[in-house]
């Protein structure tokens, strides 16, 4: 039989001690309903007592949805040792589990209390009386209780002894400054489990160190019956151990552990919260993070094409993801060949390593490029690949600002000549063809007409996505269209441009024809 880890998730309460995080009631109701219907965690802590009109009304909301759904009892509040107020809150409120804050060190007890071991306890021992009384099941945070192992063993045992005669369900077991190593939870935490094997003992690892998840796996290797757990890792300072990190870990290397937690729900209930509180998921974070999946290096690639040799257990798939292959300057064929798969294209080997040098060109211009890129880059390479550049824009500066009209200076080279001219127009490209006008102008040929101008980026929407800007032109009485591509819409539209200079100057070289002057304002 697996040993059973209870999972306490904490994110709408030590998770909202975030800086500058707070939930609405609404948007706290919609996290809770989530975690318990979807993640399916076993208890939910919603709150802190006393704290503010909005916190009461949001556990209200919550108290009053779960005694509907019958999920009443797995909704918890951090209450205070302060006589009948806490107690009155909860009730108001309909919450019917307390998780009491108490001193779990003498440093806290002596210099913030300024109390002795047994008025504390004596305390508390009233708290817990009139809560049960009101019918309020009881569970005790030691607040600061690593310190106090460290610290002031005598007096944590002491207390603990106290504890065991309580009518309480658990004891909560926090590393409130984050101060512990593993071998020290594991120390610390199987000392007391032996101690007192008929108490239920729960982890709350805080993450100072970066140590929150190998704390939390020691823990469980040590005997405690729960963890508190945080999505995103939210939490105060540096946060407290991430649920979704948490999970992953225990499932693959503790197989004598199980939780009741659905793996596939943890990126969905991930990305709602980074929404509502407007704390952003690090792209590299484990399991959530958008690169967390995501091979770049074309080896890579290469790697998974041949017998998946740098894939690991953890797959995307588990958690209702997908693997994807990034494009850029370290890609190589196979990662453009993994994309490409997924689009349903095929290239031939010329025309794939034409795309290839052309997504590491756009790499080293730290431009990002996306599976949805893909279309545009082989239209526009294919494009390029069909026709010998004879005029090249060389050089151009375009400059905008509030009051002036756009201006453009130019430099293109036609065949074996260099010109250079500068001009104003209506808009930047407006102004860049003003001035090639007037160096075309000087061989006596003018531009043909433009008859459409579109722009359009891939899905999605991203202001730093490649823009595709495809130009109709008429050259001798023919529609001809035009293409570029770049992450500046002005750019994309002056490499259409250079295009259509090409395919003018072969038109020019067979039929000679009469140009009509262009008029552009774009």
């Amino acid at each position: 039989m697996r040993r059973y880890i209870e999972i306490m998730d904490t994110t709408l309460r030590d998770g909202e001690q975030t800086s500058g995080v707070s939930f609405s009631s609404a948007e706290k109701l919609t996290i809770a309903q989530l975690l318990l219907r979807e993640v399916r965690v076993d208890r939910l802590e919603v709150a802190s007592a006393r704290v503010s009109d909005g916190e009461f009304q949001a556990v209200k909301k919550i108290t009053e949805w779960a005694e509907e759904h019958g999920c009443l009892d797995k909704i918890e509040v951090l209450t205070f040792v302060d006589g009948h107020t806490s107690v009155d809150w909860m009730l108001a409120a309909g919450a019917r589990v307390m998780n009491l804050l108490t001193k779990g060190s003498l440093n806290h007890l002596t210099h913030q209390l300024k109390k002795t071991p047994e008025e504390h306890f004596d305390d508390i021992e009233q708290v817990i009386a009139l809560a049960r009384s009101k019918g309020i099941q009881c569970n005790v945070y030691l607040e600061d209780w690593s310190n106090g192992m460290r610290n002031s063993r005598d007096y944590v045992f002491q207390f603990l002894d106290f504890l065991t005669l309580q009518p309480i369900e658990r004891v909560l077991l926090p590393d409130t400054l984050g101060i512990l190593t593993p071998r020290e939870t594991y120390d610390y935490i199987s000392s007391i489990v032996k101690r007192y094997p008929n108490t239920h003992f729960d982890f709350h690892a805080h993450n100072d160190y970066d140590l929150s998840i190998a704390n939390v796996m020691e823990a469980v290797r040590a005997g405690a019956q729960g963890l508190h757990l945080t999505v995103n890792g939210m939490g105060e300072r540096a946060g407290n151990a991430p649920l979704a990190s948490a999970i992953a870990a225990l499932n693959d290397f503790m197989p004598d552990v199980r939780t009741s937690v659905v793996e596939k729900s943890l990126y969905s209930v991930s990305k709602l919260v980074e929404t509502f509180s407007g704390f952003r998921i690090p792209a590299n974070k484990p399991v959530v993070g958008e690169n967390v999946f995501t091979q770049t290096a074309g080896i890579h690639a290469d790697g998974d094409s041949k017998n998946n040799l740098y894939f690991n257990d953890l797959m995307p798939e588990r958690f209702g993801r997908k693997r994807r292959y990034a494009l850029g300057k370290t890609s190589g064929k196979a990662n453009i060949e993994k994309n490409l798969q997924d689009l349903g294209i095929k290239l031939s080997p010329d025309d794939l390593k034409k795309v290839t040098q052309r997504i590491i060109e756009l790499g080293d211009r730290k431009e990002m490029v996306t599976r949805e890129d893909l279309p545009y880059i082989i239209s526009d390479v294919l494009d390029s690949s069909s026709f010998e550049e004879n005029v090249v824009v060389l050089n151009y500066v375009l400059t905008h600002s509030k009051g002036l009209r756009p201006s453009a200076t130019l430099q293109v080279k036609i065949g074996e000549e260099v010109f250079e001219e500068n001009a104003q127009g209506d808009g930047q490209y407006d102004a860049f063809m003003n001035a090639l006008k007037r160096i075309y102008a000087r061989k006596q040929i003018m531009l043909p007409m433009l008859t459409d101008y579109a722009v359009r980026i891939p899905p999605g929407g991203k202001t730093d996505a490649l823009c595709e800007t495809i130009i109709t032109w008429n050259i001798n009485n023919k529609e001809v269209k035009t293409r570029g591509l770049d992450s500046d819409q002005t750019v994309s539209a002056i490499q259409a441009t250079q295009k259509m200079l090409n395919l003018m100057a072969i038109s020019s070289e067979t039929s000679k024809p009469v140009m009509v002057a262009a008029e552009v304002s774009v």
